[in-house]
């Protein structure tokens, strides 16, 4: 039976502040206000969260895969710790001229972990604050997607109207989307229409 109430997440802008120099260590990973409450209430509701996340730092040669591996294991420790659960970690650490299947926009990453969870996609949110995320939720036929204003969500929210692109919901942040979902504002019942086509 196919997974359903499954939450793809992006990381740093979401869960975590970003930063212009990228997190390359624990001691500069630093979660956003309400994020941990968030995750914490979606899984007491019974959602499933997986991590969708670009990490070319390694392919940049700027962190060892070890630390990266060390940074996701203390932050799921946090996230375990303040109630909430990361069912799952998918990264692409290639950099953006490799022109790889799993780096964000395009679906690689929320592809394999539906082959792996058995995951409906149609049923799935993508919450991201980037462009890009909005956009491999779409390509990827995810159900809904929300882009949060923290990060540089801002930003994203002007880019993808430009292109005539509307996530299904903005959102102030992880708590606010959280909400959303929870209140029901938000919800992944079926494929959008355009769902799972490619975007330019």
């Amino acid at each position: 039976m196919a997974l359903e109430r499954v939450v793809f997440l992006d990381r740093d802008g979401v869960i975590n502040y970003d930063s212009v120099d990228y997190v390359k260590s624990w001691a500069e990973y630093r979660f956003l206000p309400g994020s941990l409450e968030a995750l914490a209430a979606l899984t007491a509701a019974r959602y499933r969260m997986i991590l969708i996340t670009n990490q070319s730092i390694i392919g940049r040669g700027m962190v060892a895969l070890e630390v990266l591996e060390d940074i996701h294991r203390r932050m799921a420790a946090a996230v375990e710790q303040a109630g909430g659960r990361i069912d799952d970690i998918f990264f692409c650490p290639h950099r953006p001229d490799e022109d790889c299947a799993c780096r964000k926009p395009r679906p690689g990453m929320i592809l394999q972990a539906s082959r792996r969870h058995r995951i409906d996609l149609s049923c799935a949110i993508m919450i991201g604050d980037n462009a890009k995320d909005i956009l491999c939720g779409r390509n990827a036929g995810c159900g809904a997607t929300i882009l949060v204003r923290s990060g540089c969500g801002a930003a994203a929210e002007k880019e993808l109207a430009a292109a005539g692109i509307r996530p299904t919901a903005v959102a102030a942040d992880l708590l606010d989307a959280a909400g959303m979902i929870l209140s029901g504002r938000v919800a992944a019942e079926g494929r959008q229409p355009d769902a799972g086509r490619r975007q330019p």
